[in-house]
């Protein structure tokens, strides 16, 4: 195309690339060995990784900092902006060791955790966590390794807990422990988790995914500490958090439907209830939400994905979630690009799969949320309309903290988007949202100069050939966050495609 820039280390601003993703969901992939290489980052963004999840749990800070440096490489050549999550691990709670390594727990007999640090057996075993014999009683339950085997609480004392085997089987060595049925007195973010923070927010990651949230004030506290140096995504992976998601909701930036340990805390039959409810949530909000684990899983090992996977998948956008997450499969699979790969086919087919779903991008039983009451969403909201309306070639929305972008996006419009920030941080943020093809760009400063600069970033985005209308949104005084105020329908001719910034 005429003014395209050769690729170099500039901004993404600067080299004017059109690529531009044929579908409204985005895809986050982890990366982890089997995609640690600036070639092999680059052919999952050009597959359709949009999103780059760095995994605190596994490796050191020097892997983490490698990765950015190869996902900022890859992002000046393709000349697009790339968002990086850096998803911290959370407080891990684990028995000790066993004498012989493992011991096979029986069903309906007594099983003791407590604080003596000795090697456990079939009788006994280290819990190394005061916390949770001073917050659990008769009654509770205790989930252990991922859930297979269960235990009811019987007695407490300071020094432990006796138990009754409830589901057995063979329990080995720093296996994980779940309390569901209690917020326990554990903060969400531990010693390592704050080193990490701080080493992220150093490397420049986008967004903080806090793990163990319980309640509000763990996304507060996250919050507090990150201070606007990234977005701050809460993973709903504990009961008490999807009962509280409206208040989690009102401090986090973005959520995920983490169904790892979610799966292991709620019945399972609960899990898809508890996965629409969160979108339902985030969607009134107005929140990105991200939905996440063993969605391709088989793909670890095999070329294909089951077909109960492709219908998760399916199932997730069609529920409106912003974006889908592979973990293991692209960090340690054998089929890191293919996973990506099927992820991007499997929802541009639901994206399209039926007229109903084409003209509204939620069913009747997931309903476009009412705009709120502020001139911002009346702007956002009668932008999708009089883009329908006018059957314009996109709406193009100027955005300086990104909340204008997020309220299109909100609004789930027919007509594609078009995101225009002068920060290249927020361009980079708003990758994780729903239909939002985002360039960092010059700001404007009149209201010539925004019809003029729509026109072309129109044009030399791919979203019109010229001879098209678009629907523009912005704020006035211009880049002014926040300040919504003005809705404009302009003619694209393609004159202006040779015009620059």
């Amino acid at each position: 195309m005429a003014d395209r820039k050769p690729a170099s280390s500039q901004s993404p601003d600067a080299q004017a690339h059109t690529a531009r993703r044929a579908r409204r969901a985005r895809i986050v992939a982890t990366l982890g060995p089997a995609s640690d290489t600036p070639e092999r980052i680059e052919a999952l963004w050009r597959a359709g990784a949009d999103v780059f999840r760095l995994n605190m749990s596994h490796g050191d800070l020097a892997d983490k900092a490698a990765y950015v440096r190869h996902i900022r490489a890859v992002e000046a050549r393709v000349g697009r902006p790339i968002a990086i999550m850096a998803d911290l691990q959370g407080p891990k709670l684990r028995v000790g060791r066993f004498a012989d390594g493992a011991a096979e727990l029986v069903a309906g007999a007594a099983f003791r955790l407590d604080l003596d640090d000795a090697p456990g057996d079939a009788r006994r075993v280290h819990l190394p966590h005061r916390e949770i014999f001073q917050a659990i009683g008769p009654g509770h339950r205790l989930l252990l390794n991922d859930g297979q085997i269960a235990l009811r609480v019987e007695r407490v004392d300071e020094s432990g807990a006796d138990t009754t085997v409830l589901v057995g089987g063979r329990l080995s060595d720093r296996k994980g422990v779940n309390v569901p049925d209690i917020v326990l007195p554990v903060p969400a973010l531990t010693d390592k988790d704050r080193r990490d923070l701080d080493a992220a927010l150093e490397l420049g990651a986008d967004w903080v995914a806090l793990s163990f949230v319980q309640r509000a004030e763990d996304v507060a506290e996250a919050r507090k500490l990150i201070a606007g140096r990234a977005g701050v995504l809460a993973k709903i992976e504990k009961p008490s958090a999807v009962e509280q998601i409206d208040a989690i909701l009102d401090l986090a930036d973005a959520v995920m439907v983490a169904r790892g340990d979610l799966g292991v805390e709620l019945p399972v039959e609960d899990v898809p209830g508890a996965q629409k409810r969160i979108i339902l949530a985030a969607a009134e909000a107005g929140k990105p939400v991200v939905v996440a684990t063993q969605m391709l899983e088989s793909m670890i090992q095999a070329p294909v994905p089951t077909r109960a996977e492709v219908s998760d998948v399916a199932n997730a956008v069609e529920d409106g979630a912003d974006a889908v997450m592979l973990s293991a499969e692209s960090a340690a699979g054998r089929y890191p690009v293919e996973a990506v790969t099927v992820m991007d086919r499997v929802i541009r087919r639901a994206e399209g799969m039926s007229a109903e779903f084409r003209t509204a991008a939620h069913t009747a039983a997931n309903p476009i949320p009412e705009p709120r009451n502020t001139a911002e969403d009346a702007i956002t909201s009668a932008a999708g309309h009089v883009a329908q309306t006018v059957r314009a070639a996109a709406i193009v929305s100027f955005t300086s903290s990104g909340s204008t972008a997020l309220r299109v996006a909100r609004q789930r419009p027919r007509a594609p988007i078009l995101a225009l920030t002068p920060h290249l941080a927020v361009a980079r943020r708003l990758c994780l949202v729903w239909g939002l093809h985002t360039v960092k760009t010059r700001d404007v400063h009149d209201f010539e100069e925004m019809v003029a600069k729509s026109r072309r970033m129109a044009l030399r985005h791919g979203f019109t050939p010229g001879g098209d209308r678009i629907v523009v949104t912005a704020g006035v005084p211009f880049g002014t966050p926040g300040a919504t105020n003005v809705l404009h329908i302009a003619w694209v001719t393609g004159e202006e495609l040779s015009a620059r910034g």
